[in-house]
């Protein structure tokens, strides 16, 4: 790991009309580092991932590269090298996969870089099923497939930092941890990942580092390693939990 803070988000707070539904929080991501951001149900975690791309007005401040982000917009973010694959997924069904991940980098197309082509195959090769799947629609692929052409098409963006919303969702447990395995690897292409995922387990597993964001905040933070061995985090999943953050050495 350089070091490098890629992305750093300063007491970001984000508001529903009068409901804060992220409060306060510290959190970053250095170069070459999984983090991971887990906790139940309704903590704020897609929130907080759609504040820090943009999508969704926030206080506070959202820093990148040490540079402070006075108006974070979507357009914004991913020229600066993020890249943000929702929980949703949104494929293009009625397309194919190749044509899925033509789209995904059309953003740098339309400023004149045209090396989509080399950019697919460093994408098949982290992702050999889209290899062979390249002509088929997207709408025929299982569940695990549609997953790994989600993040292959926003590697084709060539971000620095990934932001994945739940990619476990909806998964039998052998496709997640394929997939997970894959995301932890992407550090090897130079991307950074900011992962949040309900499945802690699982998380936790490929993450160095992790935050637990329960009703908005920060409820725990540290290595990854550390928290997967940590009783407070099932306080956490059943609700409870002190609202002091805990730094895990």
């Amino acid at each position: 790991m350089s070091g490098e803070t890629l992305l750093e988000l300063r007491g970001l707070s984000v508001f529903y009309g009068p409901v804060e539904a992220v409060h306060q929080v510290q959190l970053n991501v250095q170069a070459g580092e999984i983090v991971t951001v887990i906790g139940p149900n309704g903590a704020g975690k897609t929130t907080l991932l759609s504040a820090a791309m943009g999508l969704l007005p926030s206080k506070g401040e959202i820093r990148l590269d040490g540079e402070r982000i006075a108006k974070p917009s979507v357009e914004g973010m991913v020229s600066r090298g993020l890249g943000l694959v929702p929980e949703k997924r949104e494929l293009f069904g009625e397309m194919s996969v190749e044509d899925n991940l033509l789209l995904g980098g059309f953003s740098l197309w339309r400023k004149g870089q045209r090396d989509q082509n080399a950019r697919m195959q460093e994408v098949f090769a982290i992702f050999p099923r889209l290899k062979e799947r390249r002509a088929q629609m997207a709408s025929t692929l299982s569940g695990g497939e549609r997953q790994m052409l989600a993040i292959g098409r926003a590697l084709m963006a060539k971000p620095r930092l990934l932001m994945l919303d739940e990619p476990s969702l909806g998964l039998a447990p052998l496709i997640v941890k394929e997939v997970l395995q894959v995301v932890a690897s992407l550090r090897n292409h130079g991307v950074s990942v900011l992962l949040v995922e309900q499945n802690a387990r699982a998380a936790l597993k490929v993450a160095d580092r992790a935050y637990v964001l329960e009703m908005g905040s920060v409820a725990l933070s540290g290595k990854a390693s550390d928290l997967l061995g940590d009783k407070r985090i099932i306080e956490t999943y059943l609700g409870i939990g002190n609202k002091t953050a805990v730094e895990v050495a």
